[in-house]
């Protein structure tokens, strides 16, 4: 994928520059290696593969792509299907999108912010985006005029909001309130305004919850985007190329498809099942000046490996270090201390929430197969990503299907880890 060529701003962001230039060598795929000897059992992972493509065959999905990667290795890689509905059989260079799985990314090139002292966790988002000074809630009720009524919000917004889905904001294209139906008629989605309009425009409009009081999933991320901005003076996609996709490796990796080469390694998925709540998938062929920070990525399985395997590394891929250990440490932890879940609590039983990423509490209590420490998230179109630090294990799986995503994922995770002959846990 052939991607504008982006320089690095100058002054202010030398400090940018001089992090991006160490060690930017270009990462390839990762290793491969021997299923049986990295521990897995070839015969489970030739039925978890028989299983899933069953999956495919019936119709669930055109196709798919399987990645299971262990002590840096990739251990299993599958295709199956199409990548459309009619198309060409799949391949390990389809692109897909990723959605939310968006969200890992922007909250680590936040976090190296961080780490540079040009952005604080607890700092109030007005720091970095004034508009959000003076915010509102609604309280479920309606004033004189009918419209919802609101109150000014208790409490302050903070950028670790931001990052742990609390604060206050919502989703505005699943589920039901004032809040969200507030969404709607702003056309907070509409794909034209830049990451700090829509982030503006979302100032303007009511919270759902007080800021740090509940977990609901948000446009948060796509705010913490333009945090990014703001502070770097550069887009998105720009700080983005230079400091993770440049430096891992990450050719096809980026909001949109641009080069016409490539339109025909887009994987779609069956009409009838392109919905996402009131809309359909986005349309990665045409650039748009939105640059979502909680949704926009389109990448392949071997460019999510390499950060995937960055983060499992503890920051480093290759000899390019990306973030300190302690940072991955603190992204991977649980961040839910007396936060209570909203209407839709994503991470699931058995998990609480770090910084972009849902963390297993323990092995059990939790309706799937995992350890304590994994940590995951997904993309609404039915990407997954799962990492099991104690295995050193990595699980990717790249589908479009919006509508049977939650099926999918779910038999794709309770088909993973029966295929482990040989447990890390055991040494």
């Amino acid at each position: 994928m052939n991607r504008l060529k982006f320089g690095l701003a100058v002054g202010a962001f030398a400090l940018s520059t001089a992090l991006t230039s160490i060690g930017a060598v270009r990462a390839e795929e990762l290793p491969r290696g021997d299923a049986q000897e990295l521990g897995f059992d070839p015969e489970r992972l030739a039925r978890m593969d028989a299983t899933f493509g069953a999956l495919v065959d019936k119709g669930m999905t055109p196709g798919a792509v399987i990645m299971l990667i262990r002590d840096g290795k990739i251990a299993h890689l599958s295709t199956m299907g199409k990548r459309t509905p009619d198309g060409e059989p799949m391949t390990e260079d389809t692109i897909f999108r990723i959605y939310s799985m968006t969200k890992p990314i922007t909250t680590a090139v936040a976090m190296m912010l961080v780490e540079e002292g040009r952005l604080i966790l607890n700092a109030p988002v007005s720091t970095y985006l004034p508009a959000f000074k003076e915010l509102t809630v609604v309280t479920g009720e309606k004033d004189a005029e009918g419209n919802p009524a609101t109150r000014p919000a208790k409490g302050t917004m903070t950028v670790l909001d931001l990052m742990r889905h609390t604060s206050g904001l919502t989703y505005g294209f699943f589920g039901a309130g004032p809040a969200r139906e507030a969404y709607k008629a702003a056309e907070v989605s509409n794909p034209e305004n830049t990451g700090i309009e829509q982030a503006n425009l979302l100032a303007s409009l009511p919270l759902e919850h007080d800021p740090g009081t509940k977990w609901e999933y948000s446009r948060s991320t796509d705010v913490l985007g333009a945090v990014v901005e703001a502070v770097t003076g550069q887009n998105l996609e720009e700080f983005m190329t230079a400091r993770v996709f440049e430096p891992l490796g990450m050719s096809d990796t980026a909001f949109y498809v641009d080069d016409e080469a490539d339109h025909a390694r887009i994987a779609e998925p069956f009409a009838e099942h392109a919905q996402l709540g009131d809309r359909g998938i986005f349309d990665p062929r045409v650039r748009k000046p939105n640059l979502s920070g909680g949704g926009g990525l389109m990448s392949t399985v071997h460019d999510y490996s390499k950060f995937a395997q960055m983060m499992l590394n503890g920051g480093e891929l290759n000899g390019v270090r990306l973030l300190s250990p302690k940072t991955v440490q603190l992204m991977t932890s649980n961040h839910m201390g007396g936060i209570q879940p909203g209407k839709y609590y994503l991470p699931g039983p058995g998990y609480g929430f770090g910084l972009g990423y849902a963390v297993r509490l323990e092995n059990g209590n939790a309706p799937s197969f995992g350890t304590e420490g994994e940590f995951n998230w997904g993309g609404a179109a039915g990407t997954a990503y799962y990492t099991d630090p104690k295995e050193d294990m990595i699980a990717l799986l790249m589908i479009q299907s919006p509508k049977n995503r939650g099926p999918l994922r779910l038999i794709f995770r309770n088909l993973i880890y029966p295929t482990i002959a040989e447990s890390h846990l055991d040494d």
